[in-house]
């Protein structure tokens, strides 16, 4: 959970989820087969080979030559058997993130008709997985038969030596039935422990799989004993602040934010208008250091962000987007999630400053579970997207962090909540430093300060009634919006 966004969006939850369980159940089954090998070879192939010893010593050549044959075909089969379970476990993650993905998105599935296409995408991850497994099975068949061939010559060796020793007068019958027996035992025990020993390499196998992922290297990552952040006044700073997504760093044209210099004053209301592309969204997912920059630095009351650790940086900052996604929990632990050491009566009294305690009072899951209990399904697809966002404003009310960040945060309302839940937003920025993204630049237009963007670089500051007096970029979007229609070019904050 500490790795980049990156990290997130360039794979299936349902994969990383897998892996992550593999990568325990197979460090927990290694470590086991482990010590049981270690003491069963202590115990009968040492073993065996005293005990031979004390009937006659030539009796050890048939053992020795067997042991150095097993231990060949251990080096030659098992490392690749480990190889084959790595590739396996991938793609048995694979196939879970694709199923995982089609659930997730069910709803975009039966909207489109495509449960057939969804079904062969699976299948086709279910091929990889099969071939996979039929690799592995059979280089266990020809590792079995290769083991079965040396048993039987150990068996071969073992009773003509024997029987050639006591016709020698060397050794007794009763010397043969021990040799042939404790050769017959071993046969079985070997068995036994090379299988021991693949399953061991193969669960060795996942691991490393897992491993791969799960501790890879941090893009972004705290400096050593980075400091907390402390928030006196909340000034914001952007100094020639350069980024792009894995292209190349000052490049023109292609960098997502251009040489951005900035100034928030403590406790000013700033809004960010532009073009859909224009980095908006991209300026708050950079304060929240999702990103590390390509240049530059965003300094708040003098800190570098870089500096401090993300944890108390992102806890000094309240964020509502237009996304909103909520956890499959009860409605109090998702608006308690802003403050987890609330009380109810302020998780209630933030429930209605968001006018959320409306629909909260009448929910019922299917478990019985009413109002403030009631559980909201995975991603909170039991509630409209109105309510989802009501719910996630109450918790970031709740939060009452010194900065606020604003992405649509009222886009998935109807007219009549957007304008009571404005109302307790206007309330909620006294004191505090906000940076607001509206898609509709009326919600936006009483704020301080207007920044318009554009090709990642700020084309226009000022006020809403300065802004059309100057009749710029700003003025053609609000006209646009304002004539009663949505043109191409028209502000967007879906970035």
């Amino acid at each position: 959970l500490r790795q980049s966004m990156d990290f997130f969006h360039n794979d299936f939850a349902g994969r990383v989820a897998t892996k992550v369980m593999q990568t325990a159940l197979g460090v927990r089954d290694a470590v086991m087969k482990f010590t049981e090998v270690v003491v069963y070879v202590l115990v009968y192939f040492i073993g065996a080979l005293v005990l031979v010893a004390t009937s006659d010593a030539r009796l050890m050549a048939p053992l020795l030559l067997w042991l150095v044959g097993y231990g060949a075909c251990c080096w030659c089969f098992v490392p690749r058997m480990g190889k084959l379970s790595e590739i396996q476990a991938d793609m048995r993650s694979l196939v879970t993130g694709r199923v995982v993905d089609s659930y997730t998105n069910v709803s975009t599935v039966k909207l489109f008709a495509h449960a057939d296409r969804e079904d062969s995408y699976a299948r086709e991850g279910m091929g990889w997985m099969l071939k996979s497994v039929n690799d592995s099975m059979r280089l266990s068949t020809l590792m079995t038969s290769t083991l079965q061939v040396l048993s039987g010559v150990l068996i071969f060796t073992m009773s003509a030596l024997a029987i050639w020793l006591w016709y020698q007068d060397a050794i007794t019958t009763g010397a043969i039935a021990f040799s042939i027996g404790l050769t017959l035992r071993l046969k079985a025990m070997s068995q036994w422990i090379i299988w021991e020993v693949a399953g061991l390499f193969e669960d060795v196998g996942v691991v490393q799989d897992g491993i791969e992922t799960i501790a890879r290297e941090r893009a972004i990552a705290d400096r050593p004993a980075a400091p907390a952040l402390i928030v006196t006044t909340g000034a914001i700073a952007f100094e020639s602040v350069r980024f792009n997504y894995g292209k190349p760093a000052g490049t023109r044209g292609h960098d997502i934010v251009d040489g951005l210099s900035l100034k928030i004053a403590p406790g000013e209301k700033v809004g960010l208008v532009g073009r859909s592309g224009a980095g908006k969204s991209t300026i708050a997912n950079l304060l929240l250091r999702f990103y590390d920059l390509a240049s530059g630095r965003i300094l708040i009351d003098g800190q570098d962000i870089s500096a401090v650790s993300q944890d108390s940086l992102r806890a000094a900052i309240g964020v509502v987007t237009q996304d909103t996604s909520l956890l499959h929990r009860s409605v109090l632990e998702n608006i308690r999630y802003g403050r987890p050491d609330a009380n109810m009566a302020d998780v209630e009294a933030a429930a209605r400053k968001a006018h959320a305690d409306d629909f909260i009072t009448s929910l019922v899951d299917p478990k019985g579970r009413r109002g403030f209990e009631a559980h909201v399904g995975e991603r909170g697809v039991k509630l409209s997207g109105g309510q989802r966002q009501r719910v996630a404003i109450a918790r970031v009310l709740l939060k009452n962090a010194p900065i606020l960040v604003l992405d649509e945060a009222t886009s998935a309302l109807d007219s009549e909540v957007e304008a009571a839940i404005q109302e307790n937003l206007y309330a909620l920025m006294e004191g505090k430093t906000v940076i607001a993204v509206a898609h509709r630049l009326s919600t936006i237009a009483a704020m301080d300060r207007l920044v318009v963007m554009d090709q990642g670089q700020i084309v226009e500051e000022g006020t809403h009634r300065t802004l059309l007096r100057k009749g710029g970029l700003y003025a053609s979007l609000w006209q646009r919006q304002s004539g009663g229609f949505l043109a191409a070019e028209t502000v967007d904050a879906a970035e």
